[in-house]
């Protein structure tokens, strides 16, 4: 099993960095006065409020600021301010040696599934959950609270309604996945994960919907979906379309490949780009169960 990093203790110190896109430190203001109040010591890591275009600071910039916080011993746990496109222009070289020694929790979702898999790939748990430029969404407060009981390693547990499209069953395996877009460009890299046994789950945000079926045909084609024990299915948020309508919604496509398998398959479950984003740990054994009166997901 993945390796579980430590709970935070009060007191302990966190850094917020970003590895994707840039956040200012006004941006971030809230965010921080929040994980004070959970009594955590807060450092900004140099890849905030600097600007590279879209980036937070240079790919140098912000490999380097990402490598200083892995490598602080009294770093105990890493939050990416967001997400945007940049971690797989710097994971590379990223070197994880002294992380392995000595885990910390690292959180973040959308282009941190980059991440999410990649320490994933070397045996350690993260967190796809909330990150703090997030932090204030209005009806987001139950996904911040399950994002601080993830960190302080308190139990979380949860459900989601009955959807039309859901497949029946109950599945045990690790959790693997998060952004679609970001999973299939991931394949064939040394970030890629073995699906296989994993219960899977996939968001995305601003896609178009023949972009879903082409990306689902490719999980399809290199096997991801084949062995899979169970699949979650979270928002889709905002998909695109043109001007000849493509004729099925996100979960409709899911649904065209997922019928092809006997895994149970939870739709509208809450994670993604919406304010309903609940903590999810990447690497944790966990129990789904789909049935009539709906979906739950608990870890074993």
């Amino acid at each position: 099993m993945p390796t579980t990093p430590p709970p935070l203790q009060p007191g302990d110190q966190v850094a917020i960095v970003c590895p994707a896109r840039k956040a200012s430190h006004e941006e971030l203001a809230a965010a921080v006065a929040t994980l004070e109040s959970w009594n955590l010591r807060v450092v900004l890591g140099t890849s905030t409020n600097v600007a590279h275009h879209q980036f937070g600071g240079d790919d140098e910039v912000r490999r380097q600021d990402f490598q200083q916080q892995l490598d602080n011993p009294e770093i105990r746990a890493i939050l990416c301010a967001r997400g945007g496109y940049g971690t797989t222009r710097i994971i590379d070289g990223i070197d994880f040696s002294r992380f392995a020694q000595e885990p910390k929790w690292i959180a973040g979702f959308s282009d941190i599934t980059t991440l999410n898999c990649h320490l994933l790939r070397r045996g350690h748990q993260s967190i796809h959950g909330v990150m703090p430029l997030l932090f204030h969404l209005e009806g987001g407060s139950d996904s911040l609270e399950s994002l601080r009981r993830a960190l302080f390693g308190e139990e979380i547990s949860y459900a989601a309604p009955a959807h039309p499209l859901n497949q029946f069953g109950t599945a045990t395996g690790e959790l693997v996945g998060g952004n679609l877009s970001i999973l299939q460009t991931l394949t064939g890299t040394q970030s890629d994960v073995p699906t296989a046994g994993r219960i899977l789950f996939l968001e995305d945000i601003d896609e178009y919907l023949y972009a879903i079926d082409r990306m689902l045909v490719h999980l399809d084609r290199t096997g991801k979906l084949a062995g899979l024990a169970g699949l979650v299915v979270g928002h889709f948020t905002n998909p695109q379309d043109n001007t000849v309508p493509y004729g099925q919604s996100p979960g409709e496509i899911i649904n065209h490949y997922a019928t092809h398998y006997n895994f149970p398959v939870a739709h509208g479950f809450p994670v993604g780009h919406e304010p309903t984003n609940q903590a999810l740990i990447v690497g944790r054994p966990a129990r789904l169960v789909v049935d009539a009166q709906g979906t739950q997901l608990s870890y074993v």
